[in-house]
């Protein structure tokens, strides 16, 4: 895919985002941020059509989770992502539909350490799934 269609592709699931993020409740990207364990411009930059920084993959169920995203967005929004990431989509994420899991976990008190928590049990729900799934 040459640049210019990869960076359409990006701003065309960058869209969709924001406006689901537009309908949400005020405090959203900042909620998001403080979930993602980052600053509110980093928020803004992976969410906006304006930039053409891509979304990384791994921030996905986080953005679902904390966007209150229906299953009807959630295909369309990964639809859009597959186009512009060919095979890049966690394998949960590129087969099935993901749904909201809550668990209680200890607060650190200490935004670095809480995100680390929580990317670690994401990997290992992550690899779980991969184990899971069909055999190759």
């Amino acid at each position: 895919m040459a640049r210019e269609d990869t960076e359409d592709a990006i701003i065309a699931y960058k869209d969709i985002l924001a406006q689901i993020i537009d309908n949400r409740p005020s405090g959203t990207r900042q909620r998001l941020a403080t979930e993602l364990g980052k600053h509110r411009s980093f928020v803004t930059q992976i969410t906006s059509p304006t930039y053409a920084t891509p979304l990384p993959a791994r921030h996905l169920a986080t953005i679902f989770r904390v966007c209150h995203f229906s299953p009807a967005e959630q295909d369309r929004f990964l639809d859009a992502y597959q186009v512009a990431h060919p095979g890049k989509l966690p394998e949960f994420g590129a087969t099935e539909k993901l749904r909201h899991l809550s668990i209680m976990v200890p607060d650190f008190g200490d935004e670095r350490r809480n995100r680390l928590l929580e990317e670690a049990i994401t990997d290992l729900i992550q690899k779980i799934a991969e184990i899971s799934g069909p055999p190759d």
